[in-house]
């Protein structure tokens, strides 16, 4: 065990934040995301929902700085209003990176596509809700 790393963070999402580069995917999904079929490496968060996972990753993870929305998320607009567990991810996202402004939105089908380029898939109890996180290089 380590000192100052959530215990939300198993072994296995550890090793994968620190073996991604700078342009490398995770997704944060939610237990409805077909992980299986979509995934290139998949990693179990078992009793985690989204937003705690964002909070325990992001004060650890660089967003891509070189694209214009680094968080990505599925355009729920055929349906509707989109899911309120996106408002619970903007105001995690914000308190990292204040230049944060919205998530680039796909289609359903486009995201399981990206998913399974993704350098990882983390499987949630989340209800409702994916995210998909592009990582910056680590500027010192």
């Amino acid at each position: 065990m380590l000192r100052k790393i959530p215990a939300c963070i198993s072994p296995d999402l550890m090793h994968a934040l620190m073996s991604m580069g700078h342009g490398d995917e995770i997704v944060l999904a939610d237990a409805d995301f077909p992980a299986a079929t979509n995934s290139r490496m998949l990693i179990r968060a078992d009793n985690v929902d989204v937003a705690t996972l964002l909070d325990a990753i992001l004060p650890l993870f660089p967003l891509d700085p070189f694209v214009e929305r680094p968080v990505i998320t599925m355009d729920c607009s055929e349906w509707g209003d989109e899911p309120e567990s996106y408002a619970r991810f903007r105001k995690i996202i914000k308190k990292y990176f204040v230049e944060f402004d919205d998530f680039e939105l796909e289609m359903r089908f486009d995201l399981y596509r990206r998913a399974a380029k993704a350098f990882a898939v983390v499987v949630t109890s989340e209800a409702d809700g994916n995210v998909f996180l592009k990582k910056g290089p680590v500027m010192m």
